[in-house]
C-alpha cells in the first residue's frame, strides 16, 4: 500500500484515492485497506477506474454481499444487483424531463440514506459513471456522525434511547406516484435513531427523507425533532457537492453519510451512472 496517495475532500469527512486498483483480483489487505478507509472517510472517490458492471459486481462481492436493487424487485420480483442513476434506457434512448422514469428519480433530490427503508439496510454504495451532464447533475454530500459530534450533549442523551420509523412511501410520495406492487413490497420499518460504527464505536445518527417519526410520538413532535437534527446536518458548510467524472469509482458509508441529487436538464444532457451496493446490519424491525 506504499504507492497510495490520500487526499482529504472536506473537512468533516471524504478522501479522493489514488494508486489502488479497485476489481476482482484484489488482495485481502488491499479489501482490507478499502473496509478502513470507508470507517475512516466514509466517502471514497477512486479516479481513474475502469469497473464495467462484472467487474463492479466481483469487486462489490470483496465488501460483502450485494444488496438487490428494490424498484425492479417491488414491481417485478425479479432480482437484479444493479441500479441505473440518469435518464438512459436498457435501449441507450434519453429521456427527457416529462418521462416517468426521470420524474422518479427526482425523489433522490432530497436527503436520504440509501435503503434505510429496508429491515436491513445499507452498508456502502457504489457508483461507477458512465456519462455525465455537462452542465449539473452534481450529488451533495453531508456526515451525520459529524452531525452527532457537534450535538449539545443534552441533545445527544436525548435521542440516544430513540427509534425511528423509515417509510418509502412516505418519503418518495412527496414527489411522485408510488407503483403499488413497489410501495406493498417495502413496508415501514423501525430502526435506532442513533448508530455505533461496530469497528470503531463512533457514534452518528440515522435521519433523511426516509425517517418519518420516532416510535412513540406524535406526528408532530416527531417532525419537529427529524426536522431539527435533518437541518442540523445538512448546513451549507457541511456539504460536500461531487461533481461525477467519467471512469471514476465512488463509494460512500450509509451509516453515517446523507446525500441528495441536484439535478440536471435531462431534455438537453445524458446521465448514465451505474450502481451497486453492499447489504449492512440488520438493524430493522417492521411494524
Amino acid at each position: 500500500m506504499d504507492n497510495v496517495d490520500i487526499e482529504k475532500l472536506h473537512p468533516d469527512f471524504g478522501a479522493r484515492i489514488t494508486g489502488l486498483k479497485l476489481g476482482g483480483g484484489m488482495t485481502a489487505a488491499e479489501v482490507d485497506f478499502v473496509h478502513d478507509a470507508i470507517d475512516t472517510y466514509s466517502f471514497l472517490c477512486f479516479p481513474d477506474q475502469d469497473l464495467p458492471d462484472d467487474d463492479l459486481l466481483a469487486f462489490t462481492r470483496l465488501l460483502g454481499e450485494p444488496e438487490v436493487e428494490h424498484v425492479a424487485l417491488g414491481k417485478t420480483g425479479k432480482a437484479s444487483f444493479f441500479g441505473t442513476i440518469g435518464n438512459i434506457g436498457e435501449d441507450g434512448v434519453k429521456h427527457g424531463n416529462a418521462a416517468t422514469s426521470t420524474k422518479h428519480q427526482t425523489g433522490n433530490n432530497l436527503w436520504h440514506s440509501d435503503s434505510s427503508f429496508r429491515i436491513t439496510p445499507t452498508y456502502v454504495t457504489i457508483t461507477q459513471p458512465h456519462e455525465v451532464p455537462g452542465e449539473g447533475g452534481a450529488t451533495e454530500f453531508v456526515s451525520a456522525r459529524a452531525a452527532y459530534d457537534r450535538l449539545p450533549d443534552e441533545m445527544k442523551e436525548k435521542i440516544d434511547p430513540l427509534e425511528v420509523i423509515h417509510d418509502y412511501v412516505f418519503s418518495r410520495t412527496q414527489v411522485v406516484k408510488i407503483d403499488l406492487n413497489h410501495g406493498a413490497s417495502l413496508p415501514p420499518i423501525r430502526h435506532p435513531l442513533v448508530r455505533t460504527n461496530p469497528r470503531t464505536g463512533v457514534k452518528n445518527y440515522y435521519t433523511g427523507s426516509h425517517a418519518r417519526s420516532v416510535s412513540g410520538w406524535g406526528g408532530i413532535e416527531s417532525r419537529e425533532l427529524l426536522d431539527e437534527l435533518n437541518a442540523f446536518a445538512t448546513t451549507p458548510e457541511s456539504i460536500y457537492s461531487h461533481p461525477w467524472a467519467v471512469g471514476e469509482t465512488v463509494i460512500w458509508d450509509n451509516r453515517c453519510i446523507l446525500h441528495r441529487g441536484t439535478g440536471y436538464d435531462a431534455d438537453r444532457w445524458r446521465r448514465l451512472l451505474r450502481q451497486t451496493r453492499v447489504v449492512g446490519e440488520h438493524t430493522g424491525v417492521t411494524l
